[in-house]
């Protein structure tokens, strides 16, 4: 039982409450375990993962994992740790985020021994007079406790009333499924402790447990991984992309990646030259996600590019239509930038070279052979010169 506990509280940020999770691990009952996630945007990164990989943990222990995807909660959006209102989505861009939900959540998660659900099976047929039932368990001053809906609400910033609505919602999902156990991020905790507090006035006496988790930095050690502050990996990152910006982490940020997103014995890892435990915890993260193949084939890419400041064999090439072209605009225009602010920004720091010379302004570039254009360390674009228009 001691292992089992052991297993379920690594990296966890609180349990709520340990007594309880006891009582339900040894029941023999086959606890049902939850995991809601709106699909608000087309790509999951290792700071999803870390939720991911403790619903895994369940799954391994032999429980029943329900992976909820919030469908219909994703129209309004979780306004946890919010500053303002966010814009509605269509019902066209939920549908293409849950296909790439579905494909990468399997990269971890056993697909046959996995019950996905979407909320919308249930909250569609509740009706009006359900959902007004929903939102007589809570008052406003309930929800004025949270610290973002406060911090608004004295900033004179709006609140919508169906902002209010989310996390009545989410709750009424672990009525719906009567799940034992709500995994979810530690910003999650007004929500999964609402999720206790319904399910208690629908009936359910032996409410869930509430399984938090840390927000896990980005790459920038500073931050929460997040495609907004551009410090994440993304599950869909190339391998030799991913393999690379593992390698350009901290080894403070490495040993705490090594606690919340594996399994390794951190006194193990301790006694290893950093460097060695990042390769290692690179080509871990790697083979999860793309197979052993893949994540010895990243390895020597990195160390042909980096550790033998070399060019890498196969480099993407990008047709340039038009002649005598500004560097900045060629970086832009072959995507190995996305603005002209940062194409300046890295000529300015000699963080831009033509053939492996560095290039010391923004000048106009008379393309008259192919060449391989490079910005930081690990982007690579050769160019080729196509028609003029």
């Amino acid at each position: 039982m001691q292992e089992v506990l052991e297993k379920i509280k690594r990296g966890v940020s609180e349990i709520i409450s340990e007594e309880e999770l006891k009582k339900k691990l040894t029941s023999g009952k086959k606890l049902r375990v939850k995991l809601g996630v709106d699909p608000t945007a087309p790509d999951l990164h290792l700071g999803h993962t870390v939720i991911i990989n403790k619903l895994k943990t369940f799954q391994d222990l032999g429980h029943q994992v329900v992976f909820l995807i919030g469908d219909f909660t994703a129209k309004i959006g979780d306004p946890s740790g919010r500053s303002e209102t966010r814009p509605m989505m269509t019902d066209e861009q939920i549908q293409t985020n849950i296909k790439t939900y579905t494909e990468q959540v399997f990269k971890i998660l056993d697909k046959d021994k996995t019950e996905v659900v979407y909320n919308s099976t249930w909250i569609n047929e509740i009706g009006i007079t359900g959902l007004m039932n929903l939102a007589a368990k809570s008052t406003v001053a309930q929800m004025l406790v949270r610290d973002d809906f406060k911090k608004r609400y004295t900033e004179d910033k709006p609140i919508s009333i169906v902002e209010f609505m989310y996390p009545l919602l989410q709750a009424y999902d672990s009525v719906a499924l009567n799940v034992d156990v709500e995994l979810g991020g530690n910003d999650q905790k007004f929500n999964l402790l609402l999720g206790r507090q319904i399910q208690r006035d629908y009936g359910i006496s032996d409410p869930q447990v509430v399984i938090t988790m840390p927000l896990l930095e980005g790459i920038d050690g500073v931050k929460k991984m997040s495609k907004s502050y551009n410090n994440y990996i993304a599950l869909n990152d190339l391998p030799k992309d991913m393999f690379g910006k593992i390698m350009s982490i901290s080894d403070d940020l490495m040993y705490r990646y090594y606690e919340i997103l594996t399994q390794k014995d951190l006194d193990v890892v301790k006694n290893m030259h950093p460097k060695e435990a990042k390769i290692a915890f690179a080509c871990q993260i790697v083979e999860m996600y793309y197979g052993k193949n893949e994540a010895l084939q990243a390895k020597e890419e990195f160390d042909k590019v980096f550790a033998k400041k070399d060019i890498p064999d196969n480099i993407e090439e990008y047709v340039l239509e038009s002649k005598n072209l500004k560097l900045s605009d060629i970086l832009v225009k072959s995507a190995i930038v996305s603005s002209k602010n940062d194409a300046r920004r890295l000529i300015e720091q000699g963080a831009v070279k033509i053939d492996s010379k560095k290039v010391e302004n923004d000048f106009v570039v008379n393309i008259g052979k192919e060449f391989i254009l490079q910005a930081g360390k690990r982007k690579f674009k050769k160019i080729v010169q196509g028609d003029s228009k």
